[in-house]
């Protein structure tokens, strides 16, 4: 976690995050990971998530795992100073991200032409909750609007009351992050084979519409054919009740509906002209679902579990958060670490979750303290020790103190 120890596939590509809350750092924080050095600009008070959540020390665990792998630029914008310093920075890098509403940015000062003037081949991404235009582009987002606009809250409706849900963490935040990661490193692919920049433009809402469309909007894919009301958003959900807790289980092909039969002890619903096909049993879900979950009511976990599995059926335990960390598949899988955060203390976080295995990700360094490495950037864009005192004592960049 040291930056000689920087490594990944995208080592040597720098990023200036000018991002905030989830979606945007989240994005930033796996190209970090994957070795991209990425320099996260800050106001001089910080991004909101440093003070929202579990906190020690000062820093909160979201900031932790939203922002680890980065450097940290504390500057105020409003001074000619802090525009001079940001724009030198801007010269140095391959991607600019920033998530602020449509027309903030360019009331910075730091639309797409000016940056654009400064390092011709950028990437310049701009994520949005709604998009440039329409009745919504100039309102404030967070993730339960999106799931309310989406469609995501209806999908999840009760199935008795018809009353819409949200899906209890933060689906849309963390998909667009994942998107705009994806996006980027293919719009850098691209300017390694055409040598030219471009402006990916993201919005949360179009995110989220298009992650659903498969099967959650589903229904609307044949034009004249519209189901409003999926059968299987109606049914209950694949949460089973056993004598000592709860599992999971599904049965999608024919071999597996024969293995959950076999496993249940009713080889006789192979013969029930609602379950006979893949299409019969997903347009009876209700009943199926309902049965299935009357004959495991009637044992523990553990033993349907071995069951199930001993029929090749996907099955699981529902775990607790506690459980997730300890359980066999993910120590075996070599996922969950711990570290020594140099303000927080002892951290436990996920390694990053794809392998590569001739360029080898992970977590580059700690999250950032507020302006840690604001001297430390700007000596390496040229400022004098004396110049960056300067800029210390008129309040232009901030600086992590020993105390934080």
């Amino acid at each position: 976690m040291t930056k000689e120890q920087q490594l990944g596939p995208l080592a040597g590509v720098r990023i200036v995050d000018l991002t905030s809350m989830i979606s945007g750092p989240v994005a930033t924080m796996m190209l970090a990971d994957q070795g991209a050095d990425v320099i996260k600009v800050e106001a001089l008070d910080g991004d909101l998530v440093r003070g929202a959540g579990a906190t020690r020390a000062g820093i909160t665990s979201t900031f932790i795992s939203s922002n680890r792998s980065k450097r940290a630029l504390a500057v105020d914008l409003k001074t000619t100073a802090g525009v001079e310093a940001l724009k030198k920075l801007l010269q140095t890098a391959d991607v600019m991200v920033q998530n602020f509403r449509p027309g903030a940015i360019e009331r910075m000062g730091f639309g797409e032409d000016v940056v654009r003037a400064l390092r011709d081949d950028i990437i310049y991404v701009s994520i949005s909750g709604f998009g440039d235009n329409g009745p919504y582009a100039h309102q404030r987002v967070y993730d339960p609007v999106i799931q309310a606009l989406s469609g995501l809250a209806a999908i999840q409706a009760d199935g008795e009351t018809g009353r819409p849900k949200m899906i209890r963490t933060i689906i849309p935040d963390k998909t667009t992050a994942v998107t705009a990661a994806q996006a980027i490193t293919a719009a850098l692919f691209s300017r390694e084979r055409t040598g030219k920049g471009q402006h990916i433009r993201l919005a949360m809402l179009d995110t989220m519409v298009a992650y659903l469309w498969p099967e959650g909007m589903g229904g609307f894919t044949l034009v004249g054919k519209e189901v409003k009301n999926a059968r299987a958003q109606l049914s209950p959900d694949l949460i089973f009740k056993t004598q000592d807790g709860y599992i999971t289980a599904g049965a999608m092909s024919n071999k597996e509906w024969r293995g959950m039969c076999a496993a249940l002890g009713h080889l006789e619903w192979l013969e029930d002209p609602r379950f006979l096909t893949v299409n019969d049993r997903a347009v009876n879900a209700t009943a199926r679902i309902s049965m299935t979950g009357e004959v495991l009511a009637t044992n523990t976990s553990a033993y349907w579990l071995e069951r199930l599995d001993a029929e090749g059926v996907p099955s699981a335990p529902v775990l607790s958060r506690e459980e997730v960390i300890t359980h066999p598949q993910i120590r075996a899988n070599d996922l969950i670490h711990e570290y020594d955060h140099p303000i927080a203390g002892r951290i436990r976080q996920p390694r990053p979750a794809a392998r590569f295995d001739q360029t080898p990700s992970g977590i580059q360094r700690p999250a950032p303290g507020l302006g840690e490495h604001s001297s430390e950037i700007l000596a390496e864009l040229g400022y004098s020790n004396e110049q960056i005192e300067t800029l210390i004592s008129q309040g232009v960049i901030g600086v992590m103190t020993p105390s934080e």
